[in-house]
């Protein structure tokens, strides 16, 4: 009797443990996924690339953590963070990464300093932009409605923009990747990187900044751009385009139902393009660990970069 009895009390012991262990699991999950303040990150490698404080701006810059992940938003001034290779390991080339955030916060760790101490490790120099912001509001509970709102618009969203409206809607935001590109031209020396193997990565709204640069920038002349989950409606390909990586997830809530105009434009136009499209991954995968096959676009992108000579070590 007593051995049954006791065999009852671990089961409702093991019931209870498994009961907390799950209340536990729900609650950090809870927990995870709301935006809770932080104080600023130690940024004192940044570099201030010199475009100056965001016309107008009264909000000044805050971080947040979600996800895991930190977060920054009411950027008005544009900085620019190496992250650069073991000079033994130093390929040349160097890539300019522009973090996601849909132009209102940016996904610094997912998007931005994991991509680039993994391309650091890599052997190419990294740097990521953390670029200027449209405002948003400062109390935490009025932008979580804001972001709210962004997100229920998909499926119906706008046409992307034209050049011409490029131009004019991310005017900052280019002057900050054009002031990117001339400050690491200007220092290439000084990091070991050979100006003419200088690309530029984004992810989401970081890709569409990647893709302006491209399309309406006469300065920057990026080597090889990266489009991760980004718009891909077709476009007018510059004659002078550089090979174009695109990984996106077919269960992408915003960009996966178009019709891949701009990878067909890319090809049509004879200029080397790639196209991942993942069975899933969603929105924002980056470098999450997920168990899906869209983490492996890290390792796809770097083959390709490899392909591309990107990888070959300076003269």
């Amino acid at each position: 009797m007593q051995q049954i009895l006791k065999q009852r009390c671990d089961s409702i012991r093991l019931s209870w443990l498994l009961a907390a262990c799950l209340f536990t699991a729900q609650a950090l999950a809870q927990a995870n996924d709301t935006m809770t303040p932080i104080a600023p990150p130690n940024q004192s490698k940044a570099i201030d690339i010199g475009t100056g404080s965001l016309p107008g701006a009264q909000t000044q810059e805050s971080w947040h953590a979600q996800y895991g992940s930190r977060f920054v938003r009411n950027v008005t001034l544009a900085t620019l963070t190496p992250f650069l290779p073991d000079p033994q390991k130093a390929s040349g080339a160097a890539v300019i990464i522009a973090p996601g955030g849909g132009f209102r916060t940016l996904s610094m760790d997912n998007e931005g300093w994991e991509v680039a101490q993994a391309l650091a490790n890599q052997g190419i120099a990294a740097f990521v932009l953390k670029y200027r912001l449209n405002q948003t509001p400062a109390d935490m509970a009025e932008f979580k409605r804001a972001m709210d709102e962004m997100f229920s618009t998909t499926g119906r969203r706008p046409p992307r923009p034209d050049p011409a409206q490029m131009k004019l809607s991310l005017a900052p935001q280019l002057e900050d990747s054009r002031a990117a590109f001339a400050l690491i031209r200007s220092r290439a020396v000084e990091w070991n990187i050979d100006p003419d193997r200088i690309g530029m990565l984004g992810f989401s709204a970081g890709a569409m900044l990647t893709m302006a640069t491209t399309l309406v920038d006469k300065d920057a002349k990026p080597a090889f751009i990266g489009n991760i989950y980004g718009p891909i409606d077709a476009v007018e390909v510059p004659a002078d385009a550089p090979p174009l990586f695109v990984a996106l997830a077919a269960d992408d809530p915003f960009f996966a139902n178009g019709e891949f105009g701009l990878i067909k434009s890319w090809h049509a136009a004879k200029k080397p393009v790639e196209f991942h499209f993942y069975e899933q991954g969603g929105h924002g995968f980056g470098m999450y660990p997920k168990e899906t096959t869209s983490t492996g676009w890290f390792s796809a992108f770097t083959s390709w970069l490899t392909m591309h000579g990107m990888f070959k070590h300076k003269e």
